[in-house]
């Protein structure tokens, strides 16, 4: 073979292991188990003192199983991971009796698994598994089984398990988000548990996040004021608070409420257009008018999804009124790291 053949064979058969995952989740079916396992999760975990769920699996269901753990416990449900074999070991202490216990197997027969299912189950602490097929050792043993039905593997050997993990991936994601929608874990919530990294600074406030602010180092102007007015006020404000200049300045009406932006880009646009008669016209001749506004209430994912999607470097932040209070720059959002510059 030359070179392009074997690449042209790799892709293709690249391509077929991510048919074969995404078949793999496709086929997996909601039915009755799974709103009871919900049912049970949301019981133990909403007491008067709440349980957690506990995840346990080997080998590559206990990586499946650590990642699920993580997954409940971001999304409002206490929960952790216990490896089987520790459990056997001491480890069953970190069970209590009010938890619930998720076991994952794909084959139903690890026995350190089927161990521990075997001493929850006369224990009576409810165990959800989360397994292959209906009839297998673990299915039998657990209070509720959740099946995700027969696998090929795309491996070439038809054994290293790929698609049966991402199945087991998806269903167990399915569940742990289906528990946060039934008990209405909401945005303010998300905040509480995340209040640092990339998640946590897509859910500041955006009136905090901005930089240029009305009455500190952002003017407003009446939409009568020329173009040289407007921009000679803005070299002023910069220079007197040694402060960087913004892109742009906001244009309001006579009652004080946002009717427009004024962008770098609009100065240039308004040199060409009407040369140097322009900056002895009106500002609101060369405006953007009507520019889509953030409400101070917006998080900065809003003003996140606005840059990424339109491309705007320079967003108002308005009241409820509709009066401008600053600006969210695009600098802003890549000093929080949260868009790349």
């Amino acid at each position: 073979m030359n070179q392009i053949t074997d690449d042209q064979d790799q892709q293709a058969f690249a391509e077929q292991v991510l048919r074969s995952e995404a078949q793999a989740v496709s086929r997996i079916r909601i039915g009755p188990a799974f709103h009871e396992a919900v049912e049970l999760i949301i019981k133990a975990t909403s007491r008067g003192e709440p349980g957690s769920v506990v995840v346990s699996g080997l080998g590559k269901s206990g990586l499946i199983g650590q990642k699920l753990a993580a997954t409940f416990a971001a999304t409002g449900t206490p929960s952790h991971f216990l490896h089987p074999t520790e459990a056997m070991h001491g480890d069953l202490g970190r069970i209590r009796r009010g938890d619930i216990v998720l076991l994952l197997s794909f084959g139903g027969s690890t026995d350190e698994v089927l161990s521990l299912g075997s001493i929850l189950r006369q224990d009576d602490v409810p165990t959800i598994a989360l397994t292959g097929r209906p009839d297998n050792d673990l299915s039998r043993l657990a209070t509720v089984a959740l099946v995700i039905g027969k696998m090929d593997e795309p491996c070439p050997l038809n054994l290293a398990p790929t698609a049966s993990t991402t199945a087991m991936l998806a269903l167990g994601d399915a569940l742990a988000l289906s528990v946060m929608r039934r008990r209405n874990f909401g945005i303010n919530d998300f905040k509480k548990i995340h209040p640092g990294g990339t998640l946590g600074r897509q859910l500041m406030p955006v009136a905090k996040a901005m930089r240029f602010r009305i009455g500190e180092n952002l003017p407003m102007i009446s939409r009568h004021v020329l173009v040289e007015q407007a921009y000679a006020k803005t070299q002023v404000l910069a220079a007197a608070g040694g402060l960087r200049r913004s892109g742009a300045v906001l244009i309001i009406d006579d009652d004080g409420r946002l009717v427009g932006i004024f962008t770098d880009g609009d100065l240039r646009r308004s040199l060409i257009k009407g040369g140097s008669d322009a900056w002895h016209e009106p500002i609101e001749k060369y405006m953007t008018a009507n520019p889509t506004t953030l409400p101070e209430t917006a998080l900065v994912r809003d003003a996140v999804h606005l840059v990424q999607t339109h491309r705007w470097d320079e967003i108002p932040v308005v009241d409820e009124q509709g009066k401008p209070l600053g600006l969210i720059d695009v600098q802003d959002l890549v000093a929080l790291k949260v868009i790349e510059s």
